[in-house]
């Protein structure tokens, strides 16, 4: 009975030992893979509480939790032969942990590898504008590039990012003076187009105006008020249209009389009356026609138009040479008298 009950306890001994040696606990975020006798078994372990048989199995624990791995920075040139330094970051995760421990030696290290390559070969086939403003299709193009060899390795690429795109000092001088200049272009276009749109509406203006002779005058005596509200001591007064109307076509410039015509004379004294009275009816009180009467007869006195016109000028006789006055004597130049040296054989002077 006593060897019995030792039996009992010696077997239950034993399998708390081995039960205590296979134990294993897989936690939530990790799958294990169970090799026995070298072989690997088909079922991946669960999370949980799990028993394998004590020097025939071992298990090994994969984490399935998505990496966060940094690509280190490469240096490549572009398509349009700029080099640039351009950095990234991986996402990835495992899907099946029998295949990413029996399929490569290490995985991460792996991952670390294609990525680093797939990112210079992405670098080569793009241009720098590229790299600059359109990288979702980079980030599309350098996963695909990336998860090609890991799906053999039961790895699955959530996504892949480029961090920072790192330029040479003279490109980012020579892309300032770009923007700035394309900036310049549109700030000139800009401008250009409102001096168009404004000068539509002036010509309209002018026309209007043109209809209404009033109007021009209350134009004019606005900028008059304009003027005169900045405290100017001097008033500039617009000269008369009217006025170099007369005198574009007064020189034979339209067909007109010729110059000196004693008629015609009148005719622009009389007309620059009229203009300058008609300028002054806003600003001086009076009638504008007397004005224009006094000015006119104030100009043409009487006899003028009885005086004869010379056909031709007479010429000048030349006007004789001057006379060329002689220079003045020069007086001779002034020669200082040299006195004899004692050493050289000359008599020393009477001292008595």
């Amino acid at each position: 009975m006593d060897t019995a009950v030792g039996v009992v306890i010696g077997f239950a001994i034993a399998m708390l030992i081995v039960v205590a040696k296979g134990a294993r606990v897989v936690q939530q975020y990790e799958r294990g893979v169970v090799f026995r006798l070298g072989r690997v078994r088909q079922r991946v372990r669960q999370p949980g509480f799990h028993v394998i048989v004590p020097f025939f199995d071992r298990m090994r624990k994969v984490n399935i939790q998505i990496v966060t791995m940094p690509i280190p920075a490469q240096e490549g040139i572009t398509r349009d032969n700029v080099t640039v330094r351009v950095d990234a970051v991986v996402y990835f995760r495992v899907h099946d942990p029998a295949r990413a421990i029996v399929e490569v030696q290490n995985h991460v290290f792996a991952i670390e590898q294609v990525a680093s390559t797939s990112l210079r070969s992405i670098i080569g086939k793009s241009d720098l504008d590229d790299l600059l403003s359109n990288r979702e299709e980079l980030h599309r193009g350098l996963a695909l590039m990336i998860d090609s060899p890991a799906v053999g390795w039961g790895i699955e690429i959530d996504r892949v990012e480029l961090k920072d795109v790192q330029l040479p000092e003279s490109m980012k001088r020579s892309m300032s003076r770009q923007a700035e200049a394309e900036r310049e272009r549109r700030s000139r276009i800009i401008t250009a187009d409102g001096e168009f749109q404004a000068s539509k509406k002036l010509a309209a203006a002018a026309d209007e105006m043109s209809n209404s002779p009033a109007a021009l005058q209350l134009r004019l005596l606005q900028t008059v008020v304009e003027v005169a509200a900045e405290k100017n001591s001097t008033l500039v007064m617009p000269f008369p249209v009217e006025m170099l109307r007369f005198f574009e076509n007064f020189p034979n410039g339209g067909g007109g009389p010729e110059s000196g015509d004693p008629a015609v004379a009148r005719a622009a004294v009389k007309a620059v009356a009229q203009a300058a009275a008609r300028v002054a009816d806003g600003v001086e009180d009076g009638s504008a026609d007397e004005r224009a009467a006094a000015v006119a007869a104030s100009a043409s006195a009487p006899g003028d138009e009885d005086r004869p016109v010379p056909s031709e000028i007479p010429a000048v006789p030349p006007m004789p040479p001057a006379p060329r006055v002689p220079p003045p004597p020069t007086a001779p130049p002034i020669v200082p008298p040299v006195k004899p040296r004692q050493d050289e054989g000359f008599p020393p002077p009477d001292q008595g």
